[in-house]
């Protein structure tokens, strides 16, 4: 780029007149080119104060009518053009979004949910109906097709036969009954492997078409991993019912607590991770995210609403333990002592509390530990305690609640919990006042994690997500 500087008129005029025409080019050049040199630097000065009106100097040539107008080409820097200001631009600056999983990822989380809070169900009526130990082996592959003639169905009822359940519960079952207690065991194994099926294959697709984020893929692999272990506890359940110290038994009650727990245990965490992904993923997805994190956020700044929200982690956590303690009690058939409520004999607490640690009443006391998780009235204290703490903390948590401003979705989850906390409540009750019929105990279980279920949920809605 070059920059033409028109020589001004009335210069010219002037050097015109110094110099005679008689004078040769050569002899006037230099002074006329001094002169030009304080023409472009008077120019300049004046036209500083503004650089429109340079411009418009610099682009438009006079014409002399009495000397030719020379023209000076002068080289003119290019502007560097200066990075905009964050400050001052009228652009907005671009967001950085961060990145979410498809949708459908957490409408496939809440199937496989919905399926293992299925199988939790299925498991609940197999323990009751005394159908755990039917299957006496564990094969992933083979264990599949069931008996088809009678010859199968008779070694399989034979193998039954040399197990402790047989001899000590079952020694007058007949061979129809026993079919109708391996379907439910089979059906037990077989939706276990339908879950296993139903998480992995479609995880393998999500991950591999790019679905899922790094943590959810990740989440997702620890989940596969659980449920894999999963079965290898509900083997090792059946295992410890199936150990042949068991026929010095007076009393037999079926597979160890401790493995029941672990397994009982390990599927509500299974089911509580799913619940929470697919809420999550669900959430963050969806067009009305934004607006329910800034309604959270907004509910954070009442005072007392963050311990307020603390309060629906320790109750989820209570449930949790609510639950965990009841598989002491199913282990134990302990429901089927102190069939009355609330009192246990002739006091709130039961005479033989601490039976198996009391040297005074033991042959072999046992730690005191020990005792509440094995003596059969401690267990049931234990349960009735834990369910009547969980009762009143979500009372007064809904109490509380009633003096905040929540969200829609959280104060729908808040009342559905205090409804769900007493049906919950009523269907215990009821089942240890009727001797643990197998219909009111199912869905007692079932209703466990069914409150599992709403205090995820109203803990859910109270969390404020990463934009």
């Amino acid at each position: 780029m070059s920059l033409r500087l028109p020589i001004q008129a009335g210069s010219l005029l002037r050097m015109r007149a110094a110099f005679p025409a008689s004078r040769s080019i050569q002899q006037w050049m230099p002074l006329r080119t001094q002169s030009l040199s304080a023409v472009l630097s008077c120019s300049t000065s004046r036209n500083l104060t503004s650089g429109a009106n340079v411009r418009r100097s610099l682009q438009a040539p006079i014409a002399s009518p009495i000397w030719p107008q020379p023209v000076v080409r002068m080289p003119v820097p290019k502007p560097v053009a200066a990075a905009p200001s964050a400050a001052f631009s009228s652009a907005p600056a671009a967001e950085e979004v961060a990145p979410t999983s498809k949708a459908i990822v957490g409408w496939w989380y809440l199937y496989c949910a919905a399926l293992v809070f299925a199988i939790v169900a299925v498991g609940g009526v197999t323990r009751l109906t005394e159908s755990g130990l039917s299957i006496t082996e564990w094969n992933l592959i083979k264990g599949m097709k069931p008996p088809t003639t009678d010859e199968e169905w008779m070694v399989e009822f034979d193998k039954y036969k040399k197990f402790p359940e047989y001899t000590l519960l079952n020694h007058n079952i007949t061979l129809s009954e026993f079919k109708f207690i391996f379907y439910m065991e089979w059906g037990h194994r077989m939706l276990g492997r339908f879950i296993g099926l139903s998480f992995i294959l479609p995880g393998l697709y999500f991950a591999a078409r790019g679905y899922m984020t790094p943590a959810i893929a990740k989440r997702s692999f620890v989940v596969a991993c659980l449920i894999g272990c999963q079965g290898v506890l509900g083997w090792y359940m059946v295992k410890s019912g199936l150990r042949e110290e068991l026929f010095e038994s007076k009393q037999f009650h079926g597979v160890s607590q401790y493995w029941l727990a672990a397994h009982l245990g390990s599927a509500f965490i299974i089911y509580s991770t799913m619940l929470l992904t697919g809420f999550e993923i669900l959430r963050t997805s969806s067009k009305g995210a934004r607006l329910l994190s800034e309604q959270v956020v907004a509910a954070f700044r009442q005072p007392g609403f963050r311990v307020f929200a603390m309060s629906t982690h320790n109750i989820a956590a209570l449930v949790l333990l609510t639950a965990f303690s009841g598989a002491f009690v199913a282990g134990l058939d302990a429901g089927l002592i102190y069939n009355e409520f609330p009192y246990m004999g002739d006091g709130l607490v039961p005479s033989d509390m601490w039976a198996l640690s009391d040297p005074a009443k033991a042959e072999k006391p046992i730690p005191w530990w020990r005792n509440l998780l094995e003596n059969h009235a401690a267990v049931q204290f234990n349960h009735r305690v834990l369910a009547m703490t969980t009762a009143t903390a979500v009372t007064a948590l809904w109490v509380v609640s009633r003096k905040f401003t929540l969200p829609r979705s959280s104060r729908m989850a808040m009342n559905a919990l205090l409804g769900v906390t007493a049906l919950q409540v009523s269907l215990g009750i009821s089942t240890l006042l009727y001797l643990v019929p197998v219909p009111l105990a199912a869905a007692h279980q079932s209703g466990s994690l069914l409150l599992l279920s709403t205090s995820l949920w109203l803990l859910h809605t109270l969390r404020v997500l990463p934009k």
